[in-house]
């Protein structure tokens, strides 16, 4: 219970540095991911679809309580070479260390180590019908793999401070889908069974990459053109004031940036789909029908 009051207090006081999705946006992919599965294992899913949204954000809830939650979240691959990053870094966990040392990782982040680590273990949970075990992780998974769907969780620039664009983490990925998510289009294509995560999730992570260039490049070019009264505007959060980017402004980043906040909204949840379902064939299709979450089961 101490732990859980200092996360709270810890969230409320330091909510602008929290750099994630946004709770509003975590809770919406790990709900839709729930609709993406096939009817041979979505009742469970179906059952407990509330627990699965309202656990998605345990993973940032963490991040003030447990010492090591941080690096699982982002990896700075241009910590490694600002060239070919992914062409240097080793994708297997223990060649990465043997070449920079496990110290470097963490430093660094390990958001796709982490992610493969925690699919194993999800798998062995599901096997032996740990149900409890199995919706904290599968709720944990949807949350980093949402995270390695954020450009910004891919760079040393992880919030514009490298170019004096601080702020624009929260922007993109909090403050654009709170605004448009309404017209967002989830319908998606079929999940598939990954036989590789650790590659799936790297393929990923470079997708992610190749497009943090856009993130800031848009927005350093659009602040151009405003003035600081027009860029923000102030709105009531919770009992007092708080300084935010305009709808003008954020309207017309989100047109500059052409879908993109959507296509990985999108990608997120077809990807958390995808991952759930390897898991559960590499689990042995375990009937899920009649398993109930029960606290401490």
């Amino acid at each position: 219970m101490k732990k859980l009051i200092l996360c709270f207090i810890a969230i409320f006081l330091f909510n602008d540095t929290v750099l994630t999705w946004g709770f509003f946006s975590h809770y919406k992919i790990n709900k839709m991911a729930v609709y993406t599965l096939p009817e041979s294992m979505n009742t469970f899913f179906l059952n407990h679809i509330q627990l699965l949204e309202d656990k998605a954000v345990n993973a940032d809830k963490r991040k003030f309580t447990v010492k090591d939650e941080a690096p699982r979240h982002f990896i700075d691959i241009d910590a490694y070479s600002l060239d070919s990053p992914f062409a240097v870094m080793p994708k297997k966990w223990d060649d990465a260390v043997a070449k920079y040392s496990e110290d470097t990782l963490i430093k660094y982040g390990i958001l796709p180590w982490h992610i493969n680590k925690q699919y194993h273990i999800l798998v062995k949970a599901l096997k032996e019908h740990k149900v409890e075990r199995s919706i904290n992780l599968l709720s944990d998974l949807g949350h980093y793999i949402a995270d390695a769907h954020v450009p910004l969780h891919t760079t040393l620039n992880y919030d514009g401070q490298l170019s004096n664009q601080k702020g624009i983490h929260a922007f993109w990925e909090s403050r654009l889908p709170e605004l448009f998510v309404k017209n967002y289009d989830f319908y998606l294509p079929k999940i598939s069974y990954q036989d590789d995560i650790l590659s799936y999730v790297w393929s990923i992570i470079e997708s992610s990459y190749s497009a943090k260039d856009s993130v800031l490049a848009f927005e350093a070019k659009l602040n151009k053109s405003y003035s600081s009264d027009l860029k923000f505007s102030i709105v009531r959060k919770g009992q007092g004031d708080k300084k935010v980017y305009s709808e003008e402004y954020s309207k017309a980043y989100h047109t500059m940036l052409d879908g993109m906040v959507e296509r990985q909204m999108r990608k997120s949840i077809l990807a958390i789909g995808c991952i759930w379902y390897s898991a559960w064939i590499d689990a042995g299709q375990p009937n899920m029908d009649e398993w109930q979450y029960q606290e401490n089961d």
